[in-house]
Parts: structure tokens; C-alpha cells; sequence
């Protein structure tokens, strides 16, 4: 023991140890129980004190006159029973009384007292019980109302009390444990029930001895475990009614088998030492032989007698195990021996009912959970439901779901309980988990409804997303949330087909919120887009699946202008889905590498005219280098800036192109009659660079558009001034230098012989 190795398992709570008792309680603290998850304080100044979790106060009142010596809270009702001092009848009688109270029955509304129902008083010594020194107390509450009371004495005695108090309908009777000695050491300094199966039995403890009392017997037999006791407050009794004792070398644990009384006899063990326990034990003559045949085991004893011993049946054994409340023995029992799934499942909720009686919830449903596939879940659910337990009723429905065997209602019982705890992280992991839906670990159907009634629209949303439900995912979207743009999104996001279904059922909100952007997306359906064209299998067949307007007509009943508008635009986007095939026709028929196309031009040229085809007729008189014609065409558009780039591709010498195209813009702009600053200036850009115009043609040509002003000019006009000035100079030099050398010329050649002196 004193080497076992040591660890910080625990730590400080409430405070981290600075808690207090709370100021409400002013006299000395006598005694203290727990129970109920309350705390009860019994004072030397007779008052009982009830406190919560935290140590807080909740509520006070008088038990007894002058002090409360001993507590106990019952576990099958709110009872609280004690012992403490009162008044004295006569001087010849004690005033110590037991007292019963009932914490659920408080004083009449507008009573200034606020106290619990005493149900029953007893004064504890009579003639026939000697008053002497309470030195323990101990409350075992069989079936209610009967209790079984055991009062230690200093004398040796045990004082027992059974019955119903309320209604003193009692009997008392008297054990001794130990002779009164006067020094003390008879005192009985701890007392422990225990319930064997019908059996009532009652240790108890003095300094000098362990002993235990078999209460049925009449009168009960004593029996000595021990030979060494222990002082009061070393006694306590564990969850498994072993009797714990306290000493200063060790602690001992006490069974009701820990001492054999027939000393001096062979004994016959079975031990099965997988689950470490004696299968049997026996009395036995002394043996001479053993043998093991037909399953059985054979004794042969001395004397030539002989002893067949054979193992039980498994449910001889269990139901002998149930009977002690040895659940875990059962359940190692069976599972060591290969038994079926259900006969153990059997065992574990047998072990989980023993449990839930004692209102130890969460170990009931860690073994309800074992039987999950062979017990009926409506028989742990309602269980849980009863005792509104939801967080372990919780824990049992995400087992169900984990394990596949959970149904459309259990699924919305598990919903309802997260939504009811708002304990969004549990629902998103059951929700959003990556198995999930995939694996359909829930109805989504369910899982929709559910959180959509709770307004968790967005677990709601996810859900439907995930699983393709998009008729739910809309219904949320549209008529919960009002988000009809993002709605509108996720509909342009789907199949073709899917989308349009989606329209037809949910168009008449949308053209009704928003009518241009549903428009759109029935452009969309209703015509040959790219994006759309990706997701069918060939070009023919996405054609065929390619819906028409009247199918929608009826989403516009209320709104006969956007489908005008509808109307209009698919008319205006069929005309030009033509125009572009036509465009197309041309172009592929006339390859780069054939100098002539493969159909009549001329012919071409007729059509495109005849049906305002300005793509059609621009490409022709391009391929045709009539260079005039295609200008014209934007000109007549009136499209100044297709005319302005067409030239810029056209008009460039060194490309083939005719430069003079940009004196035919300027004499455009020129007879235009409107302000086109901004285009001629661009064009007198081109028309400088490549010396195209002189400045009085551009002049006499820009004069004719009265909206233009000479701010347009000026700085061409400065431009070629200065240029003109330059060259202007540039000749009086050259005609200066001329003048110069023609003059020395004449005077060398007019000079004589003399001049050369």
C-alpha cells in the first residue's frame, strides 16, 4: 500500500476552498446529513438548516427545543428524521425525542414560520429503555411507511424501533453488543443495515469488537466478525453494503460472510477464477477422493460415503445472483460463459431497473445502453421521460441513431431534446457530422420538420442542402427567412431540369419580390446558355430539354407586366440566338485559305440587307476589302465608337488598310449636327499623324457642325501653326545661305590680275 503511487485525481471546488457556512447558521454545528442534493445542519440551539449545492442557505426551522444530535434524510421519500433534546414531560422522564418530518408539506402560505410537517414524535428511553448516552443512529426505511431505527448506546446497547411513526404504530427491542465496562470501550460507535435478499441484517461496531446481528431471527443472533473495533466516527458503509472501517495502520472492508463461525470443519471451494469469485462452498466430511466425470465432480469421503456435485443452469445461477443485487457478477457471469446477445442484453436491463430504483440515473442508462438493438426503446425512453431525466434520455437517443436502430420519432424526440437543452454544438455534431445524412443515420424528413419548428432554419437548411431536398431548402429559404436573392442563387445553381421544377412551384413568390432577377434565371432555362449547355450530356439533347415560356406563364397571374417583360426579352434573345447562327454560317463557309467563299456573295449580301443583319454585312465588305461600305454600316448606327475602332483596324497603311477612311469620319463628323468633341478630336489625332488633310480642308470640313466649337481645334490649329512657322524658318535660312553664296561667288569672279596683288 505504501507504495503505491500517488496522483492529483482531485481538485478544490466552490471557491477553491474559501466557501463558509452561511451566516444564517449561528449555533454550533452538532451533526449533518446529505441527501437529495441538500446539505442538513443540526445546531446546539435545536434549529435544522438546509443548504443547496453551492452551500447556500435555502431554509431554516426549530426541531427540537435546545440541541439536534443526530441526522438522517430517507431516500424513498423527502423525510428528514432526528434526534435531539427537548423539553422534559417530568423530571423523571427524558426530554430526548426522535422526530420525523416531511420537507415536501411546509407551513400554509402567509404563515410566518416557514418549517416542514412534523409527522411523527417519540420519546426515545422509557422504563423499559434506561436512558444512557447516544452514541450512534442509523435509519433504514424498508417499504413506507415502515422505518428501522437503531439507536447506540454507550452501554453496550442497541435501542430498535419498527414501524410506522406517524401513526406510532411501533415495536421497540433491545441488542447487546458488549458488556458495559466503564471505560468506554463498550460504547457502540457505528451501526450499518444491509438487505440480503429478504434478509435484514445489522452490523455493529464498539472499540472493542465487529459484530453482526441476523434481524430476522427471533431474537436475532449476533455473530462476531472481529476481534478489534474502532472509535466513533470511523464507520461508514459502502454502495455494495460492506461494512468500512477505520483504523490507524488500514482500512477494513466487512462482508457478511468476512468471518466463518464453524471453525474446525473441512471446507469444499469452487473457485471460478476468471471473475474472481467461489462458485460454491460446502461443509464437507473429510475427503479421501476427487474426481471430475460427466460434468460433474465426484467426492468420495473417508468414511466411503460420497458427495455429486453438478453447475446449476445459467438462469438458476442468475436469478440466485438477482436475488443479492449482483448485478456485475451476472453480467461477467454471462459473458465469460458465451452466452447470446440477449440473454445478456436481459442481464444488463435487469441491472439498469436495479439501478433506476435507486435513482442512480446515468449508471441505469450507461447499462440501458448496452441493450440498445434487443430491448424495446420505448421501454428505457418512457422510463426517462417519467423521471425527466433529458440529458440521460438525451445520451440513450444519440446511441440509438450511432448504432442505426433509431426511427422517424425517435429522431424527433432527440431534436426536440437539443433544442429544448439549446445545445446547439450537440445539435450541429448530429446534424453536420460528415456521416450523417450520408449514411442516413436519422430521417431527414424528420431532422427537417423538427428543426425547422424549433427556428433552426440553418440546421434545417443544411440538412436539406446536403441530402438534396431542395423543395425544403427553398420552402425555408422563401417562406421563413424572406432571403428570395439567395434563393434565386441556389436555383441557378441546380440541374436544368430541377431548376425548372423549382421555378414552376416557387416562381410566384419570386416574381413577386423579384421580379427582374427571376426573369433572368427563366431567360436562362428557356434559351441555349453555355453555362447551362456544360452540365447536358451532347449539344441535341440539352436542346430537347430546353423549356418553353408557357410553362411558366401561370407564375405571372398576378403580375401581367413582368411577364411582358418575360415575353419581350425571350423574343429579343431568340432573334439574336439567330443572328449569331447566321454569323457563324458565314464565317465557317468562308474559310481564310479559299479567296471565295462557298456560297453567292452578292446573294449574302441581298439577305443581310434584308433583314438589318449589320454583323452579317460588316463581315462581308470586310472580307470583301470595301472598306467605304463597312464604315458606312457604323454610320448609319450611328455608332460612333464601333466607327471609331473600325477605322483603327482599317485605316493603317502599313496593314493594309486605306488611310483616307479618316478623312471620310471627319467629313462625317463634320455634316453630323450634333456635339462630337470627344470623337473628333480622336480622329484629328490620326488625321495629323499620318499627314492626311491640309489645316484648311479641316478647317472648311469642321465649320459645317454648328455644335462644335474651336476649342476642338485649337490645339491641332497650334500645332500645325507652329509646324508651318518652323518650316517658314527653316526656308529663310536655306534662302539666306543661298543669297550668301551666289553673292561671293560674283565678286571671285569679276576680280583682275591687279586684285590678286
Amino acid at each position: 500500500m505504501y507504495q503505491w503511487r500517488k496522483f492529483e485525481f482531485f481538485e478544490e471546488k466552490l471557491g477553491g476552498g474559501k466557501c463558509k457556512i452561511p451566516e444564517e447558521i449561528t449555533g454550533k454545528i452538532q451533526c449533518a446529513y446529505s441527501g437529495r442534493g441538500k446539505l442538513v445542519i443540526g445546531c446546539d440551539d435545536g434549529t435544522v438548516s438546509l443548504l443547496d449545492r453551492g452551500l447556500n442557505f435555502n431554509f431554516g426551522f426549530q426541531a427540537h427545543t435546545f440541541s439536534v444530535l443526530f441526522l438522517q434524510m430517507l431516500k424513498q421519500r423527502n423525510f428528514l428524521v432526528s434526534i435531539g433534546e427537548d423539553e422534559q414531560i417530568s423530571p423523571q422522564q427524558s426530554g430526548m425525542c426522535l422526530k420525523v418530518f416531511d420537507l415536501d408539506k411546509m407551513q400554509p402560505e402567509g404563515s410566518s414560520i416557514t418549517s416542514p410537517d412534523c409527522i411523527g414524535i417519540l420519546r426515545i428511553f422509557t422504563n423499559q429503555f434506561p436512558q444512557a448516552k447516544i452514541t450512534s443512529f442509523l435509519v433504514l426505511e424498508e417499504a413506507p411507511p415502515i422505518l428501522h431505527i437503531a439507536i447506540g448506546l454507550d452501554n453496550g446497547c442497541i435501542y430498535c424501533i419498527k414501524g410506522d411513526i406517524a401513526r406510532e404504530r411501533i415495536t421497540r427491542f433491545k441488542l447487546q453488543v458488549d458488556s458495559a465496562s466503564g471505560d468506554g470501550n463498550s460504547s457502540v460507535t457505528g451501526l450499518g443495515f444491509r438487505v440480503d435478499g429478504q434478509a435484514l441484517l445489522l452490523f455493529a461496531v464498539t472499540p472493542n469488537s465487529v459484530s453482526l446481528f441476523s434481524m430476522q431471527s427471533q431474537p436475532p443472533r449476533r455473530q462476531t466478525l472481529d476481534q478489534i473495533g474502532c472509535d466513533v466516527n470511523s464507520v461508514a458503509m459502502s454502495d455494495r453494503s460492506e461494512l468500512i472501517i477505520g483504523r490507524p495502520e488500514a482500512l477494513y472492508f466487512y462482508e457478511v460472510d468476512g468471518c466463518d463461525q464453524r471453525n474446525g470443519k473441512n471446507t469444499f471451494n469452487i473457485y471460478d477464477l476468471k471473475n474472481k469469485l467461489i462458485a460454491n462452498s460446502l461443509v464437507v466430511k473429510e475427503v479421501s477422493l476427487m474426481l471430475c466425470e460427466w460434468g460433474n465432480i465426484i467426492l468420495i469421503m473417508t468414511d466411503n460415503s460420497a458427495l455429486c456435485i453438478g453447475e446449476k443452469d445459467m438462469e438458476s445461477k442468475l436469478d440466485m445472483l438477482f436475488k443479492k443485487n449482483l448485478y456485475t457478477v451476472a453480467i461477467n457471469l454471462v459473458q465469460t460463459q458465451q452466452a447470446d446477445a440477449s440473454a445478456t442484453a436481459e442481464v444488463l436491463r435487469k441491472y439498469g431497473d436495479h439501478l433506476y430504483s435507486k435513482q442512480e440515473y446515468d449508471e441505469a442508462m450507461a447499462q440501458y445502453i448496452h441493450t440498445i438493438g434487443h430491448l424495446e426503446p420505448s421501454y428505457v425512453i418512457q422510463k426517462f421521460l417519467d423521471a425527466q431525466r433529458i440529458y440521460n434520455l438525451t445520451n440513450y437517443l444519440e446511441n440509438l441513431h450511432e448504432k442505426g436502430f433509431a426511427s422517424k420519432d425517435h429522431t424527433t424526440l432527440l431534436l426536440n431534446c437539443y433544442t429544448k437543452l439549446k445545445d446547439v454544438e450537440k445539435l450541429n455534431v448530429f446534424i453536420k457530422s460528415e456521416d450523417g445524412v450520408g449514411e442516413h443515420k436519422f430521417d431527414v424528413e424528420t431532422a427537417i420538420r423538427v428543426c425547422r419548428a424549433a427556428n433552426y432554419h440553418e440546421h434545417a437548411m443544411y440538412v436539406a442542402k446536403k441530402a438534396g431536398r431542395h423543395e425544403w431548402y427553398l420552402k425555408i429559404l422563401l417562406d421563413d427567412l424572406g432571403r428570395y436573392d439567395e434563393a434565386l442563387q441556389y436555383i441557378s445553381n441546380l440541374e436544368l431540369s430541377q431548376a425548372g421544377v423549382t421555378v414552376k412551384e416557387y416562381g410566384k413568390i419570386l416574381v413577386e419580390h423579384k421580379p427582374a432577377e427571376t426573369i433572368n434565371i427563366l431567360m436562362r432555362l428557356c434559351t441555349e446558355d453555355k453555362e447551362l449547355a456544360k452540365r447536358g450530356t451532347s449539344n441535341g439533347g440539352y436542346l430537347s430539354m430546353l423549356p418553353s415560356p408557357v410553362d411558366f406563364l401561370n407564375i405571372f397571374i398576378h403580375h401581367p407586366q413582368s411577364l411582358m417583360d418575360f415575353l419581350e426579352k425571350y423574343a429579343d434573345k431568340d432573334t439574336l440566338e439567330r443572328l449569331e447562327k447566321g454569323l457563324r454560317l458565314l464565317k465557317s463557309a468562308w474559310p481564310s485559305d479559299l479567296e471565295h467563299p462557298l456560297y453567292d456573295v452578292d446573294l449574302a449580301i441581298i439577305l443581310c440587307e434584308m433583314n438589318a443583319f449589320r454583323e452579317g454585312l460588316l463581315y462581308l465588305y470586310e472580307k470583301l476589302k470595301l472598306f467605304k461600305e463597312v464604315i458606312a454600316c457604323y454610320m448609319q448606327a450611328h455608332d460612333h465608337e464601333g466607327l471609331i475602332a473600325c477605322c483603327k483596324r482599317l485605316g493603317d497603311s502599313g496593314k493594309g488598310g486605306d488611310p483616307a477612311l479618316w478623312a471620310d469620319l471627319l467629313k462625317y463628323f463634320g455634316e453630323l449636327g450634333e456635339d462630337c468633341s470627344k470623337e473628333v478630336k480622336e480622329v484629328l489625332t490620326y488625321i495629323e499623324r499620318d499627314d492626311i488633310l491640309p489645316p484648311i480642308i479641316v478647317l472648311q470640313t469642321l465649320s459645317r457642325n454648328p455644335c462644335l466649337t474651336l476649342s476642338v481645334i485649337k490645339d491641332y490649329i497650334a500645332r500645325k501653326l507652329e509646324q508651318e512657322s518652323k518650316l517658314i524658318e527653316e526656308d529663310r535660312r536655306a534662302i539666306e545661305k543661298y543669297q550668301i553664296g551666289r553673292h561671293n561667288g560674283y565678286e571671285k569672279r569679276n576680280s583682275g590680275p591687279e586684285d590678286k596683288c
